[in-house]
């Protein structure tokens, strides 16, 4: 399965990123949770030290806006995912940009979607 990280984790039920930790879970993901708050998701604690090392990253989706990603980019970037989904409202053609300058593949998609229709 793909290990994803979820950038802009959170314990907030209410918000995408939750219900998407739990949707991979379901689907046999292992998954990263990654947020700017401390707190707890799908068993996971949410990592918020950029320094915390994560290896063998397939995925990163992510549920931050585009107005707060550029100081994720390199982060992003280091963790040398396959791909990037960029869900609704985290389009971002610079950071898409940086992503093709190291054959990282970019979808905009939704990642609920995508494993409701097992495809992803």
């Amino acid at each position: 399965m793909k290990k994803t990280v979820v950038l802009g984790a959170t314990d907030n039920p209410s918000r995408y990123a939750y219900r998407a930790v739990h949707k991979l879970q379901q689907h046999g993901h292992e998954v990263v949770p990654v947020g700017i708050r401390r707190g707890e998701v799908g068993g996971k604690k949410i990592i918020n030290d950029k320094k915390e090392e994560v290896t063998d990253v397939d995925t990163v989706t992510l549920y931050v806006g585009p107005q707060n990603q550029p100081d994720w980019y390199d982060y992003i970037l280091s963790l040398k995912p396959k791909r990037i989904i960029f869900n609704p409202g985290t389009e971002n053609p610079e950071l898409e940009r940086k992503a093709a300058q190291q054959n990282i593949e970019t979808l905009h998609h939704c990642t609920l979607v995508m494993l409701a229709s097992d495809n992803y």
